[in-house]
């Protein structure tokens, strides 16, 4: 029956695009829409009612926390209870006031940048969302962020903090590195839209204009800034390589000068290659961040002031430099002048054309006797080569066949050396200068005791 009317809905509403799409307007298509929704909640009333299940749920609770929007940014003031830590780095707790208790989760990302370690019994204010663990169907606080209540817990962890760097060395007179006289290059990290940017640079420009100035932009307060503001600082080092870095902000609360007590800051300015000085609140503000850094100013413009030197002390200093380039260039110019003179001194005495005709007279010397090495290594060539072929015409097989001597081998082509390799009636060819013949050995053969004078054993009689 559902499907049916599902269909005739359909019908009804195609019916008034498509047949009568010259005609359609705003009206129309509202009267379509409420003519679909009764007709289908008629057909609906007739359905039996259907079960959820548990996942059904918790899913629809957390569309409604997830709808709302007091829900989904909030304060929640209480009490730290049950306060865990797992591996995973993310924070369990539950908040409680005297009637009522709330679970919480915070997850890792925001922990790490907590300024303090939350325990039981401290009262906080958590900012975050409400909404529903649908594993478990629990309504839990999940927060971003967790503020102790009041400046007196502030000043502890202030109090706790500075103990714990003191500790560690950071504060030592003897890790102080000295400001350069005078620097070239200066990096400042500040807010880009502060008052403080804006009175360090006039400062600069007023007493040292020739220094380079490179921003590193940062929030200065709020919950990014420690990070905003560490990572400022290894970033200007590492980009820039300053001789000297300014990190500075304007006067305010204690909570709007938090950023500058984070332990994250503070070893951030102990591993600056670069000196820094802090102009951070007014004379009466003092911060993690002034007791590490090389100097404090008690203002941004007297920490710019303490950078650079000022335009009168200068001034003496560029004329006797001025004065010692002069002296320095006319010293120059006199050596010059002198070397000049016995250049050309020297190249009077030294003609090119005499070098030129020398050398075209060793050019012709050395054409010469190659020559002359050329036509005796011919020479001695050809000789050479008229040797060795006259000793291989001696060699020749030929040759030596030509003299009267003969080769002589079995028929199956075993040359005789001697006279024991001979039997009665062996077939033998005999190999002569012109020609091949064969022969029967007609009797005994019989060795020859008698040696010619140059070694070679007698002719046999065959």
């Amino acid at each position: 029956m559902l499907r049916f009317s599902s269909s005739l809905c359909a019908f009804v509403v195609k019916s008034l695009f498509y047949y009568h799409a010259p005609i359609i307007n705003v009206h129309r298509c509202a009267t379509a829409a409420i003519i679909v929704y009764f007709f289908l909640m008629e057909q609906l009333s007739f359905l039996p009612p259907t079960a959820w299940s548990v996942t059904e749920v918790n899913r629809y609770l957390r569309d409604l926390f997830e709808s709302d929007h007091n829900l989904g940014d909030l304060w929640v003031q209480g009490e730290l209870s049950n306060v865990s830590r797992p591996r995973s780095g993310h924070l369990y707790f539950t908040l409680k006031d005297e009637r009522s208790t709330l679970r919480g989760v915070m997850w890792r990302s925001s922990v790490q940048r907590l300024g303090f370690t939350p325990n039981d019994g401290d009262a906080v204010e958590v900012h975050g969302s409400i909404n529903i663990y649908e594993a478990g169907g629990q309504v839990q606080l999940y927060a971003d962020t967790i503020k102790p209540l009041g400046a007196g817990a502030l000043y502890q962890e202030f109090i706790r903090l500075k103990a714990k760097l003191e500790a560690e060395g950071l504060f030592a007179e003897e890790r102080k590195r000295p400001i350069p006289r005078w620097p070239w290059r200066i990096g400042i990290v500040t807010s880009p839209t502060g008052a403080a940017l804006r009175d360090m640079l006039n400062t600069l420009r007023r007493r040292y204009p020739l220094v380079e100035v490179v921003i590193a932009p940062s929030p200065v307060q709020g919950q990014d800034a420690p990070l905003k503001l560490a990572a400022g600082l290894l970033q200007i080092n590492r980009v820039a390589k300053p001789d000297v870095i300014l990190l500075a902000r304007g006067g305010g609360s204690i909570e709007d000068l938090w950023a500058f007590n984070d332990e994250g800051v503070a070893y951030a300015i102990a591993k600056s290659e670069a000196p820094v000085i802090t102009g951070i609140g007014h004379q009466t503000d003092f911060t993690i961040a002034d007791f590490v850094a090389d100097l404090r100013a008690p203002t941004p413009t007297a920490a710019a002031e303490l950078a650079t030197p000022s335009r009168e002390d200068l001034l003496p200093a560029l004329a006797e430099a001025g004065q010692r380039f002069a002296n320095y260039a006319l010293t120059q110019l006199n050596e010059r002048r002198w070397q000049i003179g016995d250049l050309e001194h020297r190249l009077q005495r030294v003609s090119p054309l005499a070098r030129i005709r020398s050398d075209r007279q060793r050019l012709d010397e050395f054409s010469y006797r190659a020559a002359t090495l050329l036509r005796y290594r011919l020479q001695m060539q050809r000789s050479r080569l008229n040797t060795d072929e006259q000793r291989l015409n001696d060699l020749n097989p030929h040759t030596v066949l030509g003299r009267g001597y003969a080769i002589v081998r079995h028929a199956d082509g075993r040359t005789i050396r001697s006279a024991a390799q001979v039997q009665p009636n062996d077939a033998l060819n005999i190999r002569v200068s012109d020609g091949v013949f064969g022969v029967n050995v007609s009797a005994e053969p019989h060795k020859n005791n008698a040696r010619s004078p140059r070694g070679k054993g007698a002719k046999k009689n065959i």
